[in-house]
């Protein structure tokens, strides 16, 4: 079973310098339709003004993952990491007993647009940790690139959560599948432009996939997309 979840149908919080839509309930957003999905718990596309950001602020026991589509954003953390995340890399941090970080626009000029992705971890209390990856020449080849996983195979970064995440590039009419084990669930989520799954999916759209075998993604344009393997 396919299930769409409109993008114009998401939560929305525009504050200025920021512009979010929430394919969960997050913040003051709440919708007790779409709490999570499976261990998916926040996945927001936020666009991010020249010069503007997320001050420092406090997680815990939350893996995040920041995929960047345009633009670039300065992460500073409280374990001492501090890098700019740029499209082709993935950051994953896990917040574990504790961390503060920060995730600013440093250009004055060009926004930021990215997805900042929130996992619940397997358990509990784990030691904050932060990695990140560049995937670029990667997604350059056709079908799906595994860009994080619970066992880190294929080189992607290490989620603390039964997962494989995966991200395409797709050019008009090239295709990518993907088989789920028995009992497995996805999520697609459509970054840019248009793909057809069954039916047709534009950017900011998603699919909640359960007892499927498989699915095959078709770019209409050029697209980009992420799909999660769930428990």
């Amino acid at each position: 079973m396919l299930t769409k979840r409109a993008g114009n149908e998401r939560g929305h919080t525009e504050i200025g310098w920021l512009d979010s839509y929430h394919s969960f309930s997050f913040d003051r957003y709440h919708d007790p339709r779409f709490m999570n999905f499976r261990s998916l718990r926040v996945l927001n596309e936020d666009w991010v003004s020249p010069g503007a950001g997320f001050p420092t602020h406090p997680h815990r026991d939350m893996e995040i993952i920041t995929y960047v589509l345009e633009g670039s954003l300065h992460h500073s953390d409280s374990m001492g990491n501090g890098s700019p995340i740029r499209p082709g890399e993935v950051q994953r941090m896990s917040a574990g007993t504790g961390v503060t970080h920060s995730e600013f626009n440093g250009s004055k000029q060009d926004g930021v647009h990215l997805l900042q992705i929130w996992l619940m971890p397997e358990r509990t209390g784990l030691e904050p940790g932060y990695e990140q990856k560049n995937f670029s020449g990667k997604l350059k080849e056709q079908g799906w690139t595994l860009v994080g996983s619970r066992d880190a195979r294929e080189d992607s970064v290490r989620i603390h959560q039964d997962v494989d995440l995966y991200a395409a590039r797709l050019r008009a009419d090239e295709t990518a599948g993907h088989r789920f084990d028995g009992g497995r669930h996805g999520w697609l989520q459509v970054a840019r432009g248009v793909v057809e799954a069954g039916q047709r999916f534009v950017a900011g759209d998603a699919a909640m996939i359960s007892q499927e075998r498989e699915i095959t993604v078709q770019a209409e344009e050029e697209a980009e997309a992420l799909l999660f393997d769930l428990a």
